[in-house]
């Protein structure tokens, strides 16, 4: 095979959702380890019976297949493995794509156990140093990680040990090499490999950009005879090339690197995208994954989502954790090993949980909100089903959610005006000299930066363009900043036009993700074309649009659920396809919102024909149509909802859908219309109302405006009547709308879920 070849290693078909049993099973055998820096035996286990031990590549050398086994145990390579050991022992580089799950670091560790010298590894987490460190230490072998969680004379006997050859392995994160006394001591010894895990960090295509990855290509041109293996799970083929060219592979001396994809596929996963129209949809949900006592993740889009979801989450499981960057490192600490030695059955948490999570027994993963990107998404999902065994992966989706992904993808790429704003602000900050403080601070510095994390964002951009250096202050979470003499300003010009084509990638990348979840086509095939997978089938057999429930656990509308079914469609038909679900919704129930006001959508024949349900059931079945294709969701910019041909057929009762139908029960309205907006809502709690106005002066005081410009009176009533448990739900009340949701929801669902707290029995 030629050098710079994309390499598909063991693309054998297997139909998805057949699960091949990929295990490998440690063979039963002993001995010394030849490298006088090891010690101990290794003793393994016999294959179990009628099983192939591994899946010996014939490339794989003796001496490969031997250390395999001696130091690790494994009677055998999985798919790819092999390949890209003899790859980079051969003094070829090599970029590793393979599946979450797959084996990527036994890539490394073998090799680096098989040259002299020292091998580096480049990791973005301190779990996952530790982690992989502790399971090496385990088997005798000379591992050792450097990171801030070490005291400083930790520290120093390490890079002691290094510089006298006592590893040869070390894992280091990416900022480990703004270290002047680090370096030195590369200096002093053989860097034989430099492994960088989770290499699509590197890359500004990638989900999870980093800045201190682009200071790679210095260290690989440092230590030039170093091999280099860049490894990940998650890369596009857009990736894969940008990744080559910001380490300058293949460039100069070097030769072009192997780029291996193994294949994305994992048949054992089975995915699913559940429309979830409140929380309470996708609390029902989460807890039917958890009942049969199934360990798994929750994933939440921001901190105090984990947290919301966590709170309501324990009150059915106690035991659920919880975890997110803000938490202290003890608290984070505690609760991912009692996870990962099985004392927490489920943990709820933000994207900060997982690299580094290798628990094999992970039954599902479920996503509150929607990720920004299919890559995200992909590489979460992975930690599920990791022995091989079925697993669930459901997307709780609701496109309101989208909003808060939306809000991410502003701070990630902040305005030419913000950035020359914060600029200026850190310039004259650190003119007298360097200033340790945090992000958070900066940005109550910055005033007029609504996203706070726009500011963390423009900070690294500075740093980028090499306009500040900035540094840890050990012993707290601020940064210490200072400028760059002779730094030249007119290349931060130069980056704006790179900001607005970032911007459009992170926008795709968003779409795409939403696109997946409205798809009507398999999940599987979606997502493996995605990461270039060309070679896929159209049926997986494992995701809820290929595998549609089975009939007993469907049946027929009844004479009530087919009124309403008519109504519905009958109602999406007369809107045009102009309107998305939470305004269908609306206009059946005969909603007084002022959209459905503005566009006179009350003079509609259909308007309040569904009056007697509340809202929630009819956005139920509007999923269940969803689901089964009556209607959809047209792609574009906005999420409009419209008829399908079979849509109309059952309209029409010339079709039928056999289904999970909601039950059509009917709330009394004192009249055949919905309330007027005069009218004074009944239910609502006085406390609640105060709660409310109270948070509503507070909020006007700050952005200096009446407290009518944040809200009306009969609005707050509203609120307070209704209790929406959701962003879509709070939309659909009176005097409430996308941009007032936007910019006010989350502070309003906040002081809600605050009054439907159960009081405290020891209070």
């Amino acid at each position: 095979m030629e050098d710079g070849s994309v390499l598909r290693i063991a693309r054998a078909r297997v139909k998805i959702g057949q699960a091949a049993d990929s295990t490998l099973y440690p063979i039963r055998d002993s001995g010394a380890c030849r490298f006088p820096e090891c010690s101990g035996n290794w003793v393994g286990m016999s294959a179990r019976a009628g099983h192939t031990v591994g899946m010996v590549e014939g490339s794989a050398s003796a001496e490969l297949r031997d250390a395999v086994a001696r130091l690790f145990g494994f009677g055998g390579f999985r798919p790819g493995q092999a390949e890209a050991m003899t790859r980079v022992l051969d003094g070829q580089d090599v970029v590793v794509i393979m599946p979450t799950g797959s084996g990527k670091s036994l890539c490394y560790q073998v090799p680096a156990m098989l040259q002299d010298g020292v091998s580096l590894v480049i990791s973005p987490l301190i779990a996952l140093m530790q982690d992989q460190v502790n399971g090496l230490a385990a088997r005798g072998l000379p591992a050792t990680f450097l990171n801030s969680s070490l005291s400083f004379e930790a520290l120093r006997h390490r890079l002691d040990q290094v510089r006298q050859g006592r590893y040869k392995l070390v894992y280091v994160a990416p900022e480990r090499f703004r270290s002047r006394a680090f370096l030195d001591v590369l200096d002093e010894v053989r860097v034989s490999m430099i492994a960088i895990d989770e290499a699509h960090c590197i890359s500004q295509w990638g989900h999870d950009f980093r800045p201190d990855y682009l200071r790679l290509r210095q260290v690989v041109d440092r230590w030039g005879e170093a091999r280099v293996m860049a490894l990940t799970a998650t890369a596009t083929p857009d990736v894969r090339d940008d990744v080559v060219r910001q380490l300058g592979l293949g460039e100069g001396t070097r030769r072009p690197p192997a780029v291996l994809v193994h294949g994305f596929a994992r048949p054992n996963l089975h995915l699913a995208v559940t429309r979830a129209a409140t929380h309470a949809d996708k609390l029902r949900r989460v807890l039917d994954l958890c009942r049969p006592q199934h360990a798994g993740l929750v994933y939440a889009a921001t901190r105090k989502q984990a947290e919301r979801v966590h709170a309501k989450l324990r009150r059915a499981v106690p035991t659920a954790g919880l975890y997110h960057a803000g938490l202290p490192d003890e608290d984070r600490r505690l609760v991912q090993e009692a996870f990962l030695s099985g004392g927490i059955p489920v943990v709820v948490a933000t994207n900060a949980f997982g690299m580094g999570v290798d628990r094999a027994d992970l039954r599902f993963v479920a996503h509150w909100d929607i990720p920004g990107s299919l890559e995200a998404y992909y590489q979460e999902i992975g930690r599920a089903g990791r022995d091989g065994r079925p697993a669930q992966c459901d997307l709780l989706y609701n496109f309101a959610d989208v909003r808060t992904q939306r809000f991410f993808l502003e701070g990630a790429n902040p305005s030419p005006d913000m950035v020359s704003a914060v600029w200026r602000l850190v310039r004259a900050s650190c003119l007298e000299g360097a200033v340790a403080q945090s992000d958070d601070r900066w940005t109550e510095l910055a005033g007029g930066v609504a996203n706070p994390m726009a500011v963390r964002s423009i900070l690294a951009l500075l740093e980028r363009c090499g306009l500040i250096s900035r540094e840890p202050d050990p012993g707290t979470r601020a940064f210490v900043t200072r400028l760059n003499p002779g730094a030249d300003e007119s290349v931060l010009q130069g980056q704006f036009r790179l900001l607005d084509e970032k911007r459009l990638r992170d926008e795709r990348k968003l779409k795409a993700m939403i696109h997946y979840a409205q798809s009507d086509g398999c999940r599987h095939a979606h997502l493996l074309r995605y990461f270039g997978e060309p070679d896929v089938e159209d049926v997986c057999g494992a995701c809820d649009r290929c595998v549609r429930l089975r009939p007993e656990e469907g049946r027929e509308p009844d004479e009530a659920q087919w009124l309403a079914i008519q109504k519905i469609l009958s109602c999406a038909a007369r809107m045009h396809g102009r309107f998305g679900v939470g305004r269908l919704a609306q206009v059946l129930t005969g909603s007084r919102a002022g959209p459905v006001l503005e566009n006179q959508l009350d003079r509609l024949p259909t308007y309040g024909i569904l009056s007697g349900m509340q809202i929630r059931e009819v956005r139920r079945f509007i999923d269940v149509l969803l689901d089964r294709g009556a209607l959809r969701i047209a792609s574009g910019d906005y999420p409009v909802v419209e008829l399908t041909p079979r849509g109309r057929e059952v309209m029409w009762r010339r079709e039928t859908l056999r289904a999970p139908w909601p039950r059509t029960a009917t709330v009394p309205r004192p009249s055949g219309r919905s309330q007027s907006p005069d009218e004074h809502p009944p239910g609502a709690s006085p406390d609640l109302v105060r709660a409310l106005s109270e948070w509503r002066r507070r909020t006007a005081a700050a952005a200096r405006v009446p407290a009518y410009c944040v809200l009306h009176n009969k609005t707050l009533e509203a609120i307070a009547a209704a209790h929406p448990d959701s962003l879509a739900a709070l939309e659909a009340v009176h005097g409430m709308g996308p941009s007032r949701v936007a910019r006010y929801g989350h502070a309003i669902l906040k002081i809600l879920d605050t009054a439907r707290a159960p009081p405290d029995p020891n209070l």
